[in-house]
């Protein structure tokens, strides 16, 4: 199977993930795919998982938001945010997600702050599951 080069790219550290198969990343209008000699893209990222096919064995990513950079060789995801699943500490997200739902409560917040709060919890624990 061809391969691309993938980096994940964050205001304070750049990482070469090497040579993979295939990727499938969260758009803003749904999920996409990116195999080798993909065409040329910029797509916005949104909060969500990110699933990276290399050596045929499947890993993930907790992302919340970016940007895909694509070209036939290489892909680029300039991303705020990244936590591979063995980072993701799942109490921790669990306590974030419960703060979230307890904000809802009140009438005087930032609904779509806490909107986004609630989803990347809710990814978090997802990709935690992985």
């Amino acid at each position: 199977m061809s391969t691309f080069s993938l980096e994940l790219v964050t205001p304070n550290k750049v990482l070469d993930e090497g040579q993979v198969e295939h990727i499938r990343c969260p758009g803003l209008d749904g999920y996409f795919g990116v195999m080798a000699n993909h065409r040329d893209a910029i797509i916005a990222l949104g909060t969500g998982e990110v699933k990276v096919t290399q050596n045929k064995k499947d890993h993930y990513l907790a992302v919340s938001g970016g940007f895909a950079e694509i070209t036939k060789e290489t892909v680029e995801l300039l991303l705020e945010t990244f936590e591979r699943v063995e980072e993701i500490d799942a109490a921790r997200a669990k306590s974030s997600l419960q703060r979230a739902q307890d904000r809802k409560e009140v009438k005087e917040i930032d609904t779509a702050r806490n909107e986004a709060s609630l989803l990347r919890a809710l990814i978090r624990l997802k990709v935690s599951k992985r």
